[in-house]
């Protein structure tokens, strides 16, 4: 994804009410974080199950949160999303990065990245992969699940090593 855009999406976000923004960093959406970083936005923490807590707590004070990750930190959060975020009903926004889209990524990505579709489906995690071409229009749809209610994902492909 094109680095403007990623600064884009950011921005989008931010100024649409999403006040928090906690999470592991991954090169997937890095100019994400570096927008968010300039801004002084962006909480880093060491694991994204530590993310996901701290993000669950400030939505439950009314401050929407996001949290961004690897998809990899996703498949090991999957215990915290289910045992909090949905049995809490925390509205949360997920931006994930989907190592292992391409088949020449690195051999630890692959296997991950092959069943992440299915991770989502598996945990009933409404989704969309985002583009250059569809990031407004899938931002505004994030937007909208949380103003309702629900949390959701939105997925940034790998495309190239950086």
């Amino acid at each position: 994804m094109k680095e403007s855009i990623q600064r884009k999406i950011f921005n989008f976000l931010s100024k649409e009410n999403i006040e928090n923004f906690i999470g592991v960093p991954d090169s997937t959406m890095k100019y994400f974080i570096d927008e968010g970083l300039k801004r002084k936005k962006i909480i880093i923490t060491t694991r994204e199950d530590e993310a996901i807590g701290i993000a669950s707590g400030m939505s439950l004070s009314s401050s929407p949160s996001l949290v961004f990750m690897q998809n990899a930190g996703f498949a090991n959060s999957i215990s915290t999303i289910t045992s909090l975020v949905q049995l809490y009903n925390i509205p949360l926004l997920f931006v994930i990065g989907w190592r292992g889209y391409l088949k020449n990524d690195a051999p630890e990505h692959i296997k991950i990245g092959e069943i992440q579709p299915s991770l989502l489906n598996s945990l009933e995690l409404k989704s969309k992969v985002i583009t250059d071409k569809n990031w407004l229009q899938s931002c505004k749809w994030a937007i909208k699940q949380i103003e309702n209610g629900s949390s959701c994902a939105l997925i940034i492909r790998r495309v190239s090593y950086d």
